[in-house]
């Protein structure tokens, strides 16, 4: 008996397709830096730029705040890095459609313009 592997195939690529375009949206914001993740459904990348950054009243002083702010600001769901030992990562998924990835990551860059 064999066993077909068309489908795991089909869904690696699309997970190369959407870490690809993932990667070209968190390029163009400023002040972000992420390395290619190479098997993950996620990417994993160094947001201290934001360290000290404001919008009114919140203060961005750590990756936990970060991940709040998007949280609040952008309805977007993120893991801080302490969790991982990288307390100036933060964990985003790209295990969802690409109508839904690009929506997320306009709302990131909306949410970060703010930050002062």
């Amino acid at each position: 008996m064999t066993t077909d592997l068309r489908p795991s195939f089909e869904m690696a690529k699309e997970f190369a397709r959407r870490r690809k375009r993932v990667l070209e949206l968190v390029n163009e914001i400023p002040g972000i830096i992420c390395l290619k993740p190479d098997g993950a459904f996620y990417i994993f990348p160094d947001v201290s730029f934001y360290f000290g950054k404001k919008d009114g009243e919140i203060i961005i002083s750590n990756a936990s705040d970060f991940c709040m702010y998007l949280l609040n600001k952008a309805h977007v769901s993120s893991v801080m890095g302490d969790a991982f030992g990288e307390p100036k990562c933060v964990r985003f998924s790209f295990a969802n459609s690409m109508e839904k990835i690009e929506e997320g990551w306009k709302r990131i860059k909306e949410a970060l313009a703010k930050l002062k």
